[in-house]
């Protein structure tokens, strides 16, 4: 085996950083949950409009590219070609984005907010709308538009400049030979630590799922010796993925992925209030719209609430902090696209999939509430809210168990996307170090979740990561205007 290609001062510099915060988080997780969730908390009450107007410049300046004069520029030399067939290319993209998190979700928050909204009266239809509308903005083209800034200035500049396909060559127009000193060490390790912790908490609320989801279908017991081997089976399954490659397991895997969501859906959408769910579907469709530039802005300044910073702020710095790792593979699977097919794609396909799925899966649960007197899927946890609903459908044993193949699938994809970009980022930016780097990587995601898991440090590290959103939420910003900087040289390069 070829011994490792590394960045020495990102490698190891990461390695020590996360091994600094694993040890804080494992040693003393009550009080570092308790530290880093005020730092949370202090960061979304003072720089809440901050968040909010930065994610509005994201989506206004990737809009602007897409329908500018840069929209025909290849992602790659001019006479450039797709690495991925198309279909294979957005599997990949949708799987790494946001896949455990609408598993998750889904059901869960349009419910949630269904009983607590953040303006309307508590279980009214304004609190169906309202529930429905506030779900798809956090998880539809806001969110995208963040992941279409990391993505898109990685791929320009790794691609039509030949950077390193590192975070650091996003700031290159602003830098220039400086990215390769400890600026922009200082933002890879940044970008690598984020990440680290980012899975480690998806690990644990896919593994609390799929251990929900067996003692529901099966009666396996909730706990911790359950879900430590759960955690080693899913990274075994991630690190076979990545030794295979990002051509053959990683993209395998996602389409296996997008073909069981699809199924998945069908089913309920057939089986369930059919007719109901093609209405509500135009009706979200609408909503979304309609309340999408208000709500871009909305910081409820002159009725100030404790539900924004609860949920859509915390969710811009979740998606801000989580941005490296998914803007990183994005880059890495698009080489040949064009500017316009890329944000197209990035911005509009995964949220209309989003607002499929919710509404098909949630309506679904609402229906069930409402017309039915159905509670389960109001009154169950969140990890449980998604196996209520499909307790009252036809071949519930079966729909439970392709949902708990599906978040297995999901888990596995983000595992082995996280392990493909954290090891191109510690190896400079080269793209096919050797694999054994790719093992160290999987391995070590999967020793840190069950660390955290073990020590309860899971809280703690997830108010860390959505910390690093507001510094990060500066980086990027910086990488907005780098980007549109790079492209305005474009006829002069």
């Amino acid at each position: 085996m070829k011994s490792f290609v590394i960045n020495p001062p990102v490698f190891y510099g990461s390695v020590i950083v996360i091994g600094l915060f694993l040890v804080v988080g494992i040693a003393i997780p009550g009080q570092a949950g308790a530290f880093f969730g005020a730092v949370q908390a202090s960061i979304l009450g003072a720089f809440g409009w901050f968040y909010l107007l930065s994610v509005g410049i994201f989506l206004a300046s990737v809009l602007l590219l897409c329908f500018g004069r840069f929209g025909q520029l290849k992602l790659g030399p001019d006479d450039s070609v797709p690495d991925f067939r198309f279909l294979s290319w957005i599997a990949m993209l949708f799987a790494a984005g946001m896949g455990i998190g609408l598993m998750f979700y889904a059901v869960g928050e349009p419910m949630t907010h269904f009983m607590a909204p953040p303006t309307a009266e508590p279980r009214s239809v304004a609190a169906m709308r309202e529930a429905m509308t506030v779900t798809f903005f956090h998880w539809g083209i806001h969110a995208w538009a963040i992941y279409a800034v990391v993505g898109l200035s990685l791929a320009y500049f790794g691609y039509r400049y030949n950077l390193p396909l590192t975070i650091r060559s996003g700031l290159y127009p602003i830098l220039k030979n400086r990215i390769d000193g400890p600026i922009g060490h200082a933002v890879d390790i940044f970008a690598i630590v984020g990440t680290m912790f980012g899975i480690a908490t998806s690990l644990g609320v896919g593994v609390s799922q799929i251990n929900a989801g067996l003692n529901h279908l099966l009666g396996v017991p909730i706990g911790i010796a359950v879900q430590l081997p759960l955690i080693a089976v899913v990274t075994a399954m991630a690190t076979v993925s990545v030794v295979t490659g990002l051509d053959k397991g990683v993209r395998i895997l996602s389409e296996t992925n997008l073909i069981v969501a699809i199924l998945l859906m069908i089913f309920v959408l057939v089986v369930g209030p059919t007719s109901l769910l093609f209405r509500d579907f135009v009706q979200n469709l609408g909503l979304y719209f309609d309340t999408l530039v208000l709500r871009t802005f909305n910081i409820y300044a002159y009725e100030p609430t404790p539900w924004v910073d609860a949920w859509t702020l915390f969710y811009w710095a979740w998606w801000i902090s989580w941005s490296p790792f998914v803007g990183m593979f994005i880059a890495r699977v698009s080489r040949g696209r064009t500017v316009r097919e890329f944000i197209t794609c990035v911005l509009i396909i995964p949220t209309l999939v989003s607002v499929v799925w919710v509404t098909v899966l949630n309506s679904t649960a609402l229906d069930q509430l409402i017309n039915q007197g159905f509670t389960g899927a109001q009154d169950a946890s969140l990890e449980l809210k998604l196996f209520e609903m499909l307790t009252q459908l036809p071949w519930t044993w079966i729909a439970s168990l392709l949902s708990i193949i599906l978040v297995i699938v999901f888990f596995v994809t983000s595992s082995d996307s996280g392990s493909l970009v954290i090891d191109t980022i510690t190896a400079g930016g080269k793209v096919n170090a050797p694999v054994g780097q790719r093992v160290f990587w999987a391995t070590f995601e999967g020793l840190v979740a069950i660390a955290l898991l073990i020590g309860g440090g899971l809280g703690a590290l997830q108010a860390m990561a959505v910390s690093t959103g507001f510094p990060f939420a500066i980086v990027l910003l910086i990488a907005c205007y780098a980007l549109i900087k790079g492209l305005m040289s474009e006829p002069r390069k």
